[in-house]
């Protein structure tokens, strides 16, 4: 499942425009944070939230939710509480699905009316790249699961990935949880030898997960399962890859591969546009993986080139780039696009580029 879950909002006044945007990070649905920023796109309040993933939750919490941290933004702002926002954005996971839209939409109309008047819903990764361009973009994301999205300058939208652990999130930081406890039950079990000493991976698996018996790991990935948590173990691998260790190392190569296939797959729906940009392709990363780039980069080229072995790529150059704020900025944009409301964006200011593949 997508790593990441944002939730942003956008208040209209008479005479006073302010956006309200919740931007919800968490590994595996835990907290949300809200960012309130005015017309100028200057932050004026926050406020912190439970989980808002409906995936986990069902959406009638998620609506709960999403209305207690309305209420702790309208109140730290000193706005009035009765008053209903103008425009209620929701940047979700599953935000594409009509089905979702309109139930979620009535349950917030009829549970909560002094909530908004209306509401704009759209997929979670929209708010990304709205912090930067205006134009459409790429969004690569590996934090607890992976996903990557392009979004055209038509709004065309295609994806790769997004489908949950079962099946998908290749790249994220689950998959290199699971394969590196995977390959070290493999070697054990003489199943498929590993390439590489395992007894850095298997030593950090037994500490990090409180281990004292090989079938100590079935709580962890059965009966008290918890996703987040298991991906929390490549921060573990991480360390040990900065340190040299072959299989560590091995392991974030070969999720730099995945994450560059993400690329590949959907560089054929990518608008002459985009891929035309004198500038190169900007692809804006998004994810705690990106915080290991060293160890990633030689796979993703990898990855990259791969694709590029019977043709030649569609853009002159791929611009990496971190954002520099929170991507509830961008939901804010596109709330303020949907009632006609927009305000100065300094794109520029929003990201910063981090690395830059030339085939």
């Amino acid at each position: 499942m997508r790593s990441k879950y944002k939730v942003h909002l956008l208040l209209r006044i008479t005479k006073n425009v302010v956006m309200f945007s919740i931007d919800v990070m968490f590994a595996g649905g835990s907290s949300s944070n809200i960012v309130i920023v005015n017309a100028s796109g200057h932050v004026i309040g926050k406020a912190e939230g439970l989980s808002t993933n409906h995936w986990l939750i069902g959406i009638e919490e998620c609506a709960v939710r999403v209305n207690d941290m309305v209420v702790k933004a309208k109140k730290n702002a000193g706005l009035s509480l009765d008053k209903p926002l103008a425009s209620l954005g929701l940047s979700l996971s599953g935000g594409e699905k009509e089905e979702f839209k309109k139930k979620m939409e009535n349950v917030m109309k009829e549970n909560y009316p002094n909530c908004s008047l209306s509401y704009f819903i759209c997929t979670d990764t929209f708010g990304s790249i709205a912090t930067a361009s205006d134009s459409g973009g790429i969004v690569l994301i590996a934090g607890t699961g992976s996903n990557c999205q392009l979004v055209n300058p038509n709004n065309d939208v295609h994806g790769c990935g997004g489908w949950g652990h079962i099946l998908g999130d290749e790249g994220s930081g689950y998959w290199i949880s699971h394969t590196a406890v995977k390959t070290v039950y493999d070697d054990d079990d003489g199943f498929v030898k590993s390439p590489y000493d395992i007894t850095l991976v298997k030593e950090s698996m037994y500490d990090f997960f409180k281990m004292k018996k090989p079938f100590d790991i079935l709580d962890h990935f059965y009966k008290d399962f918890e996703k987040a948590k298991v991906a929390q173990f490549a921060t573990t691998i991480a360390q040990g890859a900065s340190k040299g260790d072959p299989l560590c190392r091995h392991l974030f190569k070969e999720a730099g591969i995945l994450l560059g296939h993400h690329i590949n797959a959907l560089e054929s729906k990518i608008d002459v546009r985009l891929a035309g940009c004198e500038k190169g392709l900007k692809v804006l990363c998004v994810g705690s993986v990106f915080k290991s780039w060293e160890l990633l980069k030689e796979g993703f080229i990898e990855g990259l080139r791969r694709g590029h072995d019977q043709r030649s790529p569609c853009y002159k150059s791929l611009i990496l780039l971190r954002p520099k704020v929170k991507s509830s900025l961008g939901a804010a944009i596109l709330g303020a696009k949907a009632i006609n409301q927009a305000f100065p964006v300094d794109y520029s200011q929003n990201t910063e580029s981090f690395s830059t593949f030339t085939p």
